[in-house]
């Protein structure tokens, strides 16, 4: 069998999010060498502000040292903008998330954010290879502003793309839906008849929330999900620790 991955990504890090999710992060610590991906945040919902907490960027920056990455995910991971003005739309911002930041931006706004949360990196000096926007959603003017700027790659809930061309892989994600009860019924059998149909692929995702922290079920989902991936073999790996794998491995086929 070909080697199989997983990438264990944790969204929305910002210091407001991080007592959800340290009591996890010293549990996997414990299960041995485990890179993870940290989607940080700069201003998390305009109140948690990652880059002027210093003890918080120490923590992100031991992070690295351990062989972890960090990914900019949004810059206030909220939706300020103007008031939907589509059925469809309403229904993408206001019922599906409230914080799709990146769904309606034009281009010039949208990458106005990247560059800010880009220097924000550069200033600290954290490498950036990758952008998640929040709830995966990057409006037309997104795109265009990612395939003009010098990261990586970027997701959605299927697919990791390389950039600047957006050539698509397909990467599926387990992510659970953890805000009330029946939610978080429905998540486990979601989850697991995924991670049952793709066990042949090359790499699935484990899509992480500080709310899935919050709850016994999802909280002990993931920790019983990453055990039984090492157990079956898989190699835990970063987004770009994935990307450089494969970017290798097609050299040598070559």
């Amino acid at each position: 069998m070909a080697e199989r991955n997983f990438l264990l990504a944790l969204h929305d890090i910002a210091p407001a999010t991080w007592q959800d999710y340290r009591p996890f992060v010293e549990a996997i610590d414990a299960m041995g060498n485990i890179p993870m991906t940290w989607l940080v945040v700069p201003d998390f919902h305009h109140q948690s502000a990652t880059f002027e907490d210093t003890a918080f960027q120490n923590m992100l920056e031991q992070r690295l040292a351990r062989g972890d990455e960090l990914v900019l995910h949004g810059f206030f991971h909220c939706d300020d903008g103007p008031a939907p003005r589509t059925p469809h739309e309403y229904f993408m911002r206001r019922i599906y998330t409230y914080e799709g930041e990146f769904y309606g931006l034009a281009r010039d706004e949208a990458q106005r954010r990247l560059e800010q949360g880009m220097e924000l990196f550069e200033r600290r000096g954290w490498p950036l290879h990758g952008f998640v926007a929040p709830a995966w959603l990057m409006s037309q003017g997104t795109r265009d502003a990612l395939s003009a700027l010098p990261l990586s790659y970027t997701t959605d809930t299927a697919h990791i793309y390389r950039l600047p061309e957006f050539e698509a892989i397909d990467v599926p994600t387990l992510v659970w839906s953890a805000r009330s009860r029946w939610r978080r019924g429905m998540s486990w059998v979601v989850n697991e008849l995924a991670r049952h149909r793709h066990r042949q692929r090359q790499a699935i995702r484990l899509g992480l929330h500080p709310v899935d922290m919050r709850h016994s079920i999802s909280h002990k989902y993931w920790l019983e999900t990453v055990s039984r991936l090492l157990e079956e073999g898989y190699t835990p790996r970063t987004k770009i620790g994935w990307l450089n794998h494969l970017n290798l491995e097609s050299r040598h086929v070559a």
